[in-house]
């Protein structure tokens, strides 16, 4: 992970008083180191950049430019005047690019022999990582082992066996995590991988002023060693800290001699045990001075007075037992039921409604038209011709043929 350049937005300086060292970062991030830019290019964040190497060239990625450099080499205690900086050569080419890709595509496989190689020398060493040059002309054993190794005889075998420069750098637990990387327990990505470079120690002296409990395998990381996020609030403990009294581990009252168990600098109490109980009492520190100062007077107190701590969250209600058995019977089902079907025919009736006086309007009209056919029939029976005039009751079968034989003259006939 990169540093922000939070000076980028800064008028630039004269060219003279510029910082012309730019910041390069090598495989993925995990090595950087400076160079000194003796072109005429301006380099920006994230451009590949061919520079000086050993008996050869590297390439690298530009990670901080402009002022911001000189404050991250004051963090490393690096000088800008140094003679022996390498420098940038130009902007890598294609053939530059290509070769380093080939070249880094060598690094699993050589991981593998190189481990090989050592476990066959007997030598008590793991090698972590292997970085290749992106000439191909040298290539960087990373190792870890817990004391000094000899390694003339391993050189050798790897100068002949990877045809490369070798160099063997030892580095601990805590680089080999970063350089894996990973998640800790906290949910976020590793420290050590991502904006952590100096790595200082850590002991169990860190948890106690903490208040946390000495286990080993909480307060471990994927390293193996305690984890370096015990000492980033360590010096605000330190401080909350002076404020409480020296020597009370241990105070005398009636019941007997009680022992300090912890420090809360939040609500500024000191907790204590008596013996034959595990209750513990919560004191102010006024109240412990007092005590501790009439225990060198040779006067024993009657109590501790212990004080009621109070939490600021609210209570949780935890929800009581209903017994809701024999409430819900079938016969409450089944009036629900029965007064559903009768909504129901309530509403189909409701909808018919409206359709019966037109039925009944066509029923009457349909008697008077079979009325008015019937007197008809008569007067044909009469012998009378219908009225050419009268509207005539439309036959439903009309459109079908006349199965008749006789004519409409000799129907009434």
């Amino acid at each position: 992970m990169n540093t922000y350049d939070w000076l980028r937005n800064l008028p630039l300086p004269d060219a003279d008083t510029s910082c012309k060292i730019i910041e390069i970062s090598f495989n993925k991030g995990t090595r950087k180191d400076f160079f000194r830019n003796t072109t005429l290019h301006l380099f920006e964040k994230g451009d590949l950049v061919s520079v000086e190497g050993v008996s050869g060239f590297d390439v690298g990625e530009v990670s901080l430019t402009g002022e911001i450099v000189r404050l991250q080499m004051k963090k490393r205690n690096a000088r800008e005047d140094n003679p022996e900086m390498k420098k940038i050569l130009r902007i890598a080419s294609d053939r530059d690019i290509d070769l380093m890709r080939q070249n880094k595509a060598r690094e699993p496989e050589a991981v593998i022999r190189s481990r090989a190689i050592a476990r066959r020398l007997n030598l008590d060493m793991k090698i972590s990582q292997v970085e290749m040059q992106a000439d191909g002309r040298k290539a960087t054993f990373f190792y870890i082992a817990d004391g000094r190794v000899d390694f003339r005889e391993l050189i050798k075998v790897y100068a002949s066996e990877f045809k490369v420069k070798v160099e063997m750098r030892q580095i601990g637990a805590r680089q080999e995590a970063g350089k894996v990387g990973g998640i800790g327990s906290c949910g976020r990505e590793l420290c050590c991988s991502t904006w952590l470079t100096d790595f200082k120690s850590v002991n169990t002296a860190a948890a106690r002023y903490q208040n946390l409990s000495i286990n080993q395998a909480k307060l471990s990381g994927q390293c193996g060693r305690l984890k370096c996020c015990l000492n980033y609030e360590l010096d605000t403990y330190l401080d909350a800290l002076q404020h409480f009294p020296d020597n009370c581990d241990t105070i005398q009252v009636a019941k007997g001699n009680a022992f300090l168990i912890k420090k809360d600098i939040f609500k500024n109490l000191m907790w204590y045990t008596l013996p034959d109980s595990t209750k513990q009492y919560p004191l102010t520190i006024e109240r412990v001075k007092k005590i501790k100062s009439l225990n060198h007077q040779g006067v024993i107190p009657e109590e501790l007075e212990a004080v009621e701590v109070t939490s600021s969250k609210p209570k949780e209600v935890e929800p009581e037992f209903v017994d809701v058995v024999g409430q819900i019977t079938l016969r409450s089902l089944e009036k629900a039921d029965k007064k559903k079907r009768q909504q129901q025919q309530q509403n189909r009736g409701q909808g018919q409604r409206p359709q019966q006086p037109q039925q009944r309007k066509h029923g009457s009209g349909g008697g008077q038209q079979q009325r008015q056919g019937g007197g008809q029939g008569q007067q044909n029976r009469q012998g009378q011709q219908p009225n050419k005039g009268q509207q005539q009751q439309p036959n439903p079968n009309r459109n079908q043929p006349n199965r008749n034989p006789k004519g409409p003259g000799q129907q009434g006939k």
